[in-house]
């Protein structure tokens, strides 16, 4: 039985696992948004505004969890040369990069009904794109022609920066000015109603076990990217040969 992270021996990307983990997210989804939208009680202040951070708040985890994944991948690259942790690396950077996008789209729309601006260069807002250009920039250098050793090292070296960023936006509404609001749950004047803090808690669960039905696809992509190149590479190196007149290794005369 082919295991959750390990490549299906076919080009597809799906199994009988993540077609189960996949058909148990449809029917997560729908629930969190009967409850986000429908159940939950608007919040005393900012009203049915307050509802999208019940998608917000648990994409921001979600980008996290990519981005610590990219940086951790990162450094083994750099340690050890590791081919699995690179692709790890490099599947978790498009799920942060996608769910950075949406924390700030879904930020922007919160922001509107709350400051009556889209935007406004907060420390929050303003670290946080720096973080989706930080994960722009590292898929950017994988795109770039390179040998793939120097081209998985050159991006590593960026994806080191990454967590440093996370923890710059995590940290930026306590160590400077901020209209962004603090923590939604820790903070000493939080006033959570039990179903508003049960939807926020089953939505970290419902985007975690996205994140790894999402993880899974993307490693067994990004590997069978990384077998496409190695055999593009082989076939340039053969015609070369060819038009050089020079018999590869092995060959029969």
């Amino acid at each position: 039985m082919t295991s959750l992270l390990n490549p299906p021996a076919t080009s597809a990307t799906a199994s009988r696992s993540t077609r189960i983990l996949g058909l148990l997210l449809i029917v997560g989804f729908a629930l969190l948004l009967y409850l986000a939208f429908v159940a939950t009680p608007p919040e005393q202040t900012q009203g049915d505004s307050y509802r999208i951070l019940y998608l917000h708040v648990p994409s921001v985890t979600v980008a996290y969890l990519g981005c610590l994944l990219t940086t951790v991948g990162s450094l083994m690259v750099l340690w050890k040369g590791s081919d699995w942790w690179d692709v790890t690396a490099l599947a978790a950077a498009r799920v942060a990069a996608a769910f950075t996008a949406v924390v700030l789209v879904s930020g922007s729309i919160w922001g509107r009904a709350t400051w009556g601006v889209y935007w406004v260069w907060d420390a929050r807002l303003t670290s946080t794109a720096m973080l989706m250009v930080l994960l722009l920039g590292y898929l950017a250098l994988r795109r770039l022609p390179a040998d793939p050793p120097a081209q998985s090292r050159r991006a590593a070296v960026l994806g080191l920066l990454i967590i440093p960023n996370v923890i710059l936006v995590h940290y930026s509404v306590t160590w400077w000015r901020s209209v962004h609001q603090g923590s939604t749950i820790t903070r000493p004047d939080a006033q959570i109603d039990n179903l508003m803090l049960f939807t926020l808690f089953y939505g970290f669960l419902v985007f975690g076990v996205f994140f790894v039905w999402l993880m899974i696809h993307g490693f067994r992509i990004a590997w069978l990217e990384r077998q496409v190149e190695a055999v593009g590479l082989e076939h340039a190196i053969a015609e070369r040969r060819a038009e050089a007149g020079v018999v590869a290794p092995g060959a029969v005369g």
